[in-house]
């Protein structure tokens, strides 16, 4: 169940970072790509805990 919940957070974040990108504020850029980024990795945690049955 973790797996989803990391994957559907990762997605939204990097959903959100992406939508801050396009701002003409560089802090908010920033910030988007950050968010971006914690999102990628959120992804990518569900999708090990996912090929290893929720055992991390």
């Amino acid at each position: 169940m973790g797996e989803l919940k990391d994957k559907t957070k990762g997605i939204a974040n990097e959903a959100a970072g992406n939508v801050k990108q396009q701002s003409g504020d560089p802090d908010t850029r920033a910030e988007g790509e950050a968010q971006e980024r914690k999102g990628e990795a959120q992804n990518l945690k569900g999708e090990v805990e996912g090929a290893l049955g929720n055992k991390v």
